[in-house]
């Protein structure tokens, strides 16, 4: 038996307005997806721990059938893991993003233009960081880099206890009341000031300016964590897995469960991300012995983030037409039994621009066992109509593994 995860992060939404009070997964042409909705069992899972804040991290980590409660240490240090920074047990790993912020002269006025700096290049970003590295690490500060806008600080020995705020939770917001409070709030929110002033005049934003895009004038400070502690996947589950993403904090996960992460040449994280090289990496890994593959595709959730109605929805139909359509063909062509769980992480709706706790729909299809769920859509709606519900990720997970 072959196991596959497609996660579209963040593909879950409200009804809204501008789809005529429907949701992306409502409108989006998706007839791969919908068949085998038809064909498999539906239903609602509840991904976040009512003691957890909704991120991609908790969510993934629920997702892939670990339990947040558990196995959750933080959200830095899994993209730490995959940065390939060592962390010490008396380490804190910080979130560092580039983002773009208002013009204002003091820096608590400012405003969160951009929580991704114009998703800027990774090229980029890592000549920003090291220069700012420069000028701000300490014996007890190093700055790593990441890709695109995210990146790590790893404060050594340190303590938990610094209230953080994620940057794309606030916007469109002003800044003051979301800088960092608590026990190294003063510190970390000195840091974010002077690396305003470090970076607001480097010739890689002057550049930019110049070819109208958004400056990455700040580094933002957030999800703070320790190093993690998580039981080998094979070990938990018995089966060879791997893990498709172009997101650190996916691979981080990956690489700290003991799973092989597949690089895949042009993926992005955005909807121009290279999502045929995605689904063809993934089959070719199950035809070279794997057992189960962890595709995550970033695209919905940034889109929710920005409030891009149409991009969401084209992420939605490009998941379906090139990736779903395309795994489903090839494993039916290899004559191997095989299953597919489909499903967001978290919902991202469009209106809100950041995550909420909301259980997401799901679907599992099995070759074996072909059902009818009685709906002939995977949507929101339908998803909860079947009355199917699961309490947290890592049950509906066993029931995909092991049943």
């Amino acid at each position: 038996m072959k196991y596959v995860v497609i996660l579209g992060d963040g593909m879950a939404d409200y009804p809204n307005e501008a789809l005529g009070g429907k949701t992306p997964l409502d409108v989006a042409v998706k007839p791969n997806i919908d068949r085998l909705c038809e064909k498999g069992e539906i239903g609602l899972v509840k991904t976040v721990p009512d003691n957890l804040k909704p991120g991609s991290d908790v969510a993934n980590l629920s997702m892939m059938g670990y339990a947040p409660d558990k196995y959750y240490s933080g959200r830095s240090p899994l993209e730490a893991l995959s940065i390939g920074i060592d962390l010490k047990d008396s380490d804190i790993a910080i979130r560092c993003n580039l983002v773009t912020l208002s013009d204002e002269k003091n820096y608590e006025d400012k405003r969160m233009a951009d929580y991704s700096a114009g998703e800027i290049s990774t090229q980029e970003a890592k000549e920003l960081i090291e220069y700012v590295a420069s000028r701000l690490s300490t014996e007890k500060l190093d700055f790593y880099a990441g890709v695109s806008y995210r990146h790590c600080l790893v404060v050594h020995d340190a303590q938990l206890g610094t209230d953080f705020t994620p940057p794309h939770d606030i916007s469109d917001k002003y800044i003051k009341e979301y800088l960092p409070k608590g026990r190294y709030g003063e510190i970390m929110t000195r840091l974010m000031v002077e690396s305003y002033a470090i970076l607001k005049d480097h010739p890689v934003n002057i550049k930019r300016i110049a070819e109208g895009k958004n400056p990455a004038n700040s580094i933002w400070l957030w999800g703070e964590g320790t190093k993690p502690a998580l039981t080998s996947f094979e070990e938990k589950y018995g089966l060879k897995g791997c893990v498709i993403s172009a997101v650190d904090l996916i691979k981080g996960i990956g690489i700290g469960a003991k799973m092989n992460v597949i690089e895949v040449p042009g993926a992005t994280g955005t909807y121009h991300t290279n999502f045929k090289g995605k689904a063809e990496y993934a089959v070719n890994a199950l035809k070279d012995g794997y057992d189960y593959v962890y595709i995550h595709m970033e695209a919905p959730d940034e889109c929710g983030h920005q409030g891009d109605v149409e991009n969401k929805v084209k992420s939605i139909e490009l998941i379906d037409s090139i990736v779903v359509k395309y795994i489903v063909e090839q494993l039916d062509a290899l004559g191997e039994s095989y299953k597919i769980l489909i499903a967001p992480d978290h919902p991202t709706p469009l209106a809100l621009k950041t995550h909420t706790r909301d259980a997401v729909p799901f679907i599992i299809y099995s070759s074996d066992e072909v059902k009818s769920s009685g709906f002939a859509e995977y949507n929101e709606k339908t998803c909860k109509q079947s009355g199917n519900y699961y309490e947290d990720g890592e049950s509906l997970i066993n029931k995909f593994l092991k049943e």
